[in-house]
């Protein structure tokens, strides 16, 4: 299966395979690759995924909405369905939905926290309060999701604004990718922070889907 490309999770998300497993997730396109590789390193055939597209993560308020429908869309066809997404932005609004809609999701309040370890998170994110966080699909995407919708493309000069009270950018390395570092290393440059990177493999994302 050819990996589907950055921008089409960004812009599409990912769409459903013919159905072969009992168990659909249904996930954020930033994750996508993710759950392939796991998947597939652990042959968890009895998954299926279908991803929403990345982008509504600058849109927050249309998440909860975007995943209710995925729900209902595919409900009828599974077993069971969990979605991959943690809180996201949506202030509660999408963890009350899945309790509603009888279904189970992510812990934690964003992928940063997961791909960490959420234990962990909660007890360094108090020292990190002006670190900005980049995963392995955000340093891929970083123009996308950072420079122009901030529109740093058209007004560098706005740079200090919004990052002058940050410090460091982190990386968290999903994989071991020089080229993937060197290129966090030069958005970090593009920010004017500091560069830390950080491996941290899957973190809770694997645990909670070898779980199922």
């Amino acid at each position: 299966m050819k990996p589907p490309s950055d921008r089409d999770l960004t812009e599409k998300g990912l769409p459903l395979a013919p159905q072969t497993g009992r168990i659909l997730l249904i996930a954020c396109g930033a994750l996508a690759r993710e759950i392939l590789d796991l998947k597939e390193a652990n042959g968890w055939s009895h998954l299926d995924l279908t991803c929403l597209p990345a982008k509504l993560h600058l849109y927050p308020e249309k998440i909860t909405d975007e995943v209710r429908t995925a729900v209902k869309k595919h409900r009828d066809k599974y077993e069971d369905i969990f979605v991959v997404y943690a809180d996201c932005g949506t202030g509660g609004l999408l963890e009350a939905e899945c309790k509603k809609l009888g279904v189970q999701m992510v812990s934690g309040p964003h992928c940063y926290s997961f791909f960490e370890g959420n234990d962990r998170f909660s007890k360094i994110s108090e020292d990190e309060i002006t670190t900005f966080y980049l995963t392995d699909f955000l340093v891929r995407q970083f123009d996308a999701f950072i420079i122009k919708p901030m529109g740093l493309d058209r007004h560098p000069d706005l740079r200090d604004m919004y990052f002058g009270n940050y410090e460091k950018l982190v990386y968290q390395a999903q994989t071991d990718d020089p080229a993937l570092t060197d290129k966090a290393k030069t958005c970090a440059d593009r920010l004017g922070l500091a560069f830390e990177r950080r491996f941290t493999g899957y973190g809770d994302l694997a645990r909670t889907l070898k779980a199922l």
